[in-house]
């Protein structure tokens, strides 16, 4: 596919998606109270005809039923919006607006109405087994936090958008999991970024993905975080050896160092005051003396040379 193709089939399912507006509703409390009068007067339009001796109309017998029922049409339209909730309204099959007032309102009571939370809602994701970056098998699990960021595409444009999170969400994991390893190695810079170390910019780019896959569904996405990151099973213990030998090798390298500094420093020490005058081969044996006592593992034990070091 070429570039021009594909950006032209983006600009055509940006032009097919449906753009959320606002629907003015009103005031319900407002229209009970039509309601209400409608029904008084249809009240009082019967116990006037029943007061009148002469025969009554068409007209006039019709009133009060016509009244009554334009009460119970405005009752009908009635419904209640809680903090953070939408109404979608559809007349016909028709989109007529999305209506995110709060409280008591009132809409034609031919509109169909959806109504949809706008709320903030996790997604634990389950564990997941995917690749790194070197192709070793890991254990993912996040939490993502999303909400409706546009109601219209999010019902419209998605045949089931609760459904298409999850999905969506495993997706973004899978793939975000292989671009990175999961622990600092060999063959890996140590400023690059990995999935145990770089946290913070694992859940960037998680986040930023999962805001690409979410956009036209119009979904946002709050935070995204890992919350599970282990080997799999079957390569769990060849990797904690390795990781042990690892922290074996670089301890000992910091030993070392750390007693070939202590030796330089003893014996630029014993040469500065003249403690005594050692040739090459007796400094040998004093710096191979005591590097094992700095070095080993277990206690030195002393040893009492009764000659010389010649002998």
């Amino acid at each position: 596919m070429t570039a021009s193709t594909h950006n032209l089939r983006r600009t055509e399912m940006a032009h097919s998606r449906t753009v959320e507006r606002a629907y003015a509703s009103w005031n319900g409390y407002a229209m009970i109270a039509i309601a209400v009068a409608f029904f008084a007067l249809a009240v009082w339009r019967i116990v006037m005809l029943a007061t009148e001796r002469a025969a009554p109309s068409v007209v006039t017998v019709l009133t009060p039923l016509l009244l009554v029922a334009a009460s119970m049409f405005v009752l009908v339209g009635l419904y209640i919006l809680q903090p953070n909730m939408g109404a979608i309204l559809t007349l016909f099959g028709r989109y007529a607006g999305t209506d995110r007032s709060e409280g008591l309102r009132w809409a034609n009571p031919f509109l169909l109405k959806r109504k949809i939370s706008l709320r903030a809602r996790n997604l634990n994701t389950p564990t997941l087994k995917v690749n790194d970056k070197r192709g070793n098998p890991v254990e993912v699990g996040a939490a993502v936090v999303w909400r409706v960021r546009d109601s219209a595409q999010a019902v419209f444009d998605i045949d089931n958008f609760e459904a298409f999170v999850p999905v969506q969400a495993e997706a973004a994991i899978r793939h975000m999991a292989s671009l990175y390893a999961y622990d600092i190695g060999e063959d890996l810079a140590l400023n690059e970024t990995t999935l145990r170390a770089g946290a913070d910019e694992v859940a960037r780019a998680l986040a930023d993905e999962l805001d690409a896959r979410f956009e036209g569904a119009g979904i946002e996405v709050i935070d995204a975080k890992l919350t599970h990151l282990a080997y799999a099973p079957e390569i769990a213990q060849v990797m904690l050896r390795r990781q042990q030998a690892e922290a074996v090798v670089s301890a000992r390298t910091r030993i070392v160092h750390g007693a070939v500094s202590m030796v330089e420093a003893a014996l630029k020490g014993l040469s500065e005051r003249g403690v005594v005058h050692l040739d090459d081969e007796r400094k040998a044996a004093m710096v191979s003396n005591l590097l094992v006592v700095l070095c080993g593992d277990r206690e030195a034990q002393p040893v009492v040379n009764t000659g010389t070091l010649y002998q």
